[in-house]
């Protein structure tokens, strides 16, 4: 008579608990996959607003410094020239009144800080200020100023003056403008860069 061994046709812990990993790591990968899928056209999509945005404010930028003038109060058009805010008199909103105009960098976010002029003589009182968030997600640091400045000896190549900024000696901007939606996915941050001839102070710009 023969005999036959018996197995037995379960599967031991070993198997079970192998056969669970595989499941768990399937499944992680498909979430995954699910969530860039979702999640990756959105970042992209506000990327691409955002540079729509930024092209509106750069332009507006642009309009305001280049036409800076001398300040209702007989100020230099020019105020303060900073890496991250930057002071200037100009028409802001073309009503005849030369307002002071402030931009600036808070909590990774631009304002454009307005003072109208008032009185008789005329002052710019700094606690009627009135500022506006006008760009978030900036990241801008220390190896990107947002404001850089250049003097006459300008042609291109040349290296912005270093601080402190003589203001009376600033003939042209430079905006360096970096934006990210979200700075721990793709895609990586980007600077739009600009420059503001200043037309009502300049010599040979």
């Amino acid at each position: 008579m023969n005999m036959h061994k018996k197995y037995d046709s379960g599967m031991t812990l070993v198997e079970v608990l192998v056969t669970l990993s595989i499941f768990v790591a399937i499944m992680l990968a498909v979430a995954t996959f699910e969530y860039n899928v979702i999640t990756y056209p959105k970042i992209v999509s506000g990327s691409l607003q955002t540079a729509q945005d930024t092209q509106i404010l750069l332009k507006t930028m642009l309009r305001e410094m280049r036409t800076m003038q001398q300040g209702a109060n007989g100020a230099y058009p020019l105020l303060a020239a900073g890496t991250s805010t930057i002071s200037f008199f100009a028409d802001a909103d073309n009503n005849g009144n030369i307002e002071e105009i402030t931009y600036f960098i808070a909590s990774s976010s631009i304002y454009r800080g307005i003072i109208q002029p008032a009185g008789n003589p005329v002052i710019y009182n700094g606690a009627n200020q009135v500022n506006m968030m006008i760009a978030t997600n900036v990241r801008n640091g220390s190896s990107t100023p947002l404001f850089q400045y250049f003097d006459t000896n300008y042609n291109g190549t040349s290296s912005p003056l270093t601080l402190p900024v003589t203001a009376t000696t600033v003939r042209l901007v430079k905006i360096n403008l970096t934006l990210d939606v979200d700075i721990n996915r793709s895609p990586t941050p980007m600077t739009y860069t600009v420059q503001a001839s200043l037309r009502n102070i300049k010599s040979n710009l």
